[in-house]
């Protein structure tokens, strides 16, 4: 399963999520967060504080281009709509 990370945080993909639209699971210590890549919102948080998230939501917004092409090419589809 790809993983990227940025600043620390693991912004993974799982193989079972392929049926959802695009998103990215964040990880560190025990917290984890799923957020939407188009567009970017929060789908759920367990650990993270409200200060956290938002660095996290200005992370993803900031990568949010390469995190799509990591989704696409992993899940075998193109970007183009």
């Amino acid at each position: 399963m790809p993983t990227v990370v940025i600043d620390g945080y693991r912004l993974r993909f799982y193989s079972s999520d392929w049926l959802e639209p695009p998103h990215v699971h964040v990880l560190r210590d025990e917290h984890e967060a799923k957020v939407w890549l188009d567009p970017v919102l929060l789908q759920h948080n367990h650990g993270y504080t409200q200060s956290e998230l938002n660095r996290i939501m200005r992370l993803i917004h900031r990568n949010r281009e390469r995190l799509l092409e990591v989704w696409y090419e992993y899940f075998g589809r193109s970007s183009d709509k």
